[in-house]
């Protein structure tokens, strides 16, 4: 079981961009997926619809190999020197599609990524042993889903299909991946035709 102590020190992101501003959330418990139910998204957001099977896209079966292709590094607790989280809708066809548990937890090895879902709620946790920028391009590597301007996962645009990303309800220009993950930001990648409800807001746990 992963304890909150670090054990890792902040070698592990030297290099990394310093954030200029952090949040601070609640303490997580611990890195495997809890039980608890998922926070009321916006009034404005397509209600969940779980799919089959964990398809498309389920959490890898090696998040460590996921987090590397990342250029992430894997921790043996979470970090606490920047501890913030984001909200990642994923609206496909007007459909919202589940983002799964576990993405960047490995608990084989019982590693933790500092960027990482405990649950299916969307919840993105951003738990760091030093300061940095964290991107939505590195959280979907770590997934396996492929983001760009013209791609999502299998999907692509044309025929009528478009691709867009919304912060906090405002449209993102230039490189989908390179948004930063940023404390309580409700980020949604948006497929399909034009037209889908995009949420602006999500209804955080207290404490988070």
């Amino acid at each position: 079981m992963l304890v909150r102590r670090l054990l890792i020190g902040s070698a592990v992101l030297a290099g990394t961009v310093t954030l200029a501003a952090c949040g601070s959330g609640g303490g997580d418990t611990k890195p495997t997926s809890p039980a608890s139910a998922p926070a009321t998204a916006s009034a404005s957001a397509p209600a969940p619809v779980p799919v089959t099977g964990g398809a498309p896209w389920p959490a890898p079966t090696d998040a460590s190999a996921r987090a590397k292709v990342a250029g992430l590094p894997m921790l043996g607790a979470e970090g606490q020197v920047l501890h913030i989280h984001s909200h990642v809708d994923v609206l496909v066809n007007g459909r919202s599609l589940v983002v799964p548990a576990d993405i960047g937890i490995d608990l084989e090895q019982q590693k933790i990524s500092p960027l990482h879902t405990h649950d299916t709620t969307g919840i993105v946790h951003i738990e760091s042993p030093v300061q940095a920028d964290f991107t939505l391009g590195q959280f979907m590597t770590e997934w396996n889903v492929q983001l760009t301007k013209d791609r999502l996962g299998p999907l692509k645009t044309g025929g009528g299909k478009e691709l867009h990303v919304y912060v906090n309800g405002k449209e993102q220009s230039g490189d989908p991946a390179a948004v930063k993950l940023t404390a309580h930001a409700e980020i949604a990648i948006v497929y399909g035709k034009p037209g889908t409800a995009v949420p602006s807001a999500y209804a955080f746990p207290a404490g988070v």
